[in-house]
């Protein structure tokens, strides 16, 4: 029997980027069905002590550099350690992708997902920017209209809001988060244990 797993994040977050082409390879060599569940972090870590980036201490800002930089080199991914639309509001991305899941299900959400990773960590382009996401969403082969009105609407706001109450609710703190038979592995450092959790 398949497992699912719900996978909560943040389209801005590196982390993120750097495990979600991984994780999507995991889920489909384990049969798995994902809930793709972006939330805003920002409302997330208010409701569990986190701080955003900025408010940060310096010796916990430098050290995330060296991780990045490190994980960057481990896994032969390309990714600018300080790129040029970062930090930008994430919601109107979130929310895009939330409509691609909506209008063709999960696997769309994940690929849309994947391209706005990487339009932010590896392009150098604004994922805040409604005509950027429209530009990915044609990239991906998606209706970009249909998709740029949808994202704006009532239902998928309410989807989006839902998604970040229902990651606090589950002691959900950092992004990315997967969350499998209720336990969490959180950061895409722990994906050896997701896939264990997948096989067992």
């Amino acid at each position: 029997m398949s497992k699912s797993v719900d996978y909560y994040f943040s389209p801005i977050s590196p982390w993120t980027y750097l495990g979600h082409a991984r994780f999507a390879d995991m889920a489909k060599r384990h049969g798995a069905v994902v809930n793709v569940k972006p939330a805003d972090f920002g409302k997330v870590f208010a409701a569990s002590g986190g701080l955003p980036l900025a408010k940060r201490a310096p010796q916990r800002q430098a050290y995330r550099m060296v991780e990045l930089r490190r994980f960057r080199d481990h896994l032969k991914m390309p990714l600018n350690l300080q790129p040029k639309f970062f930090p930008a509001p994430a919601d109107l991305a979130a929310q895009t992708i939330i409509a691609a899941g909506r209008a063709d299900g999960s696997d769309a959400a994940m690929r849309l997902a994947g391209a706005v990773l990487r339009a932010c960590w590896t392009e150098e382009r604004n994922i805040a920017d409604a005509e950027t996401l429209s530009a990915i969403c044609k990239e991906q082969g998606m209706n970009a209209g249909q998709l740029a009105a949808a994202a704006q609407s009532d239902a998928v706001r309410a989807e989006y809001e839902a998604n970040t109450q229902e990651a606090v609710a589950r002691n959900v703190f950092g992004a990315p988060s997967y969350v499998i038979d209720g336990e969490i592995f959180w950061g895409q450092d722990r994906l050896e244990f997701v896939e264990r959790a997948l096989a067992g």
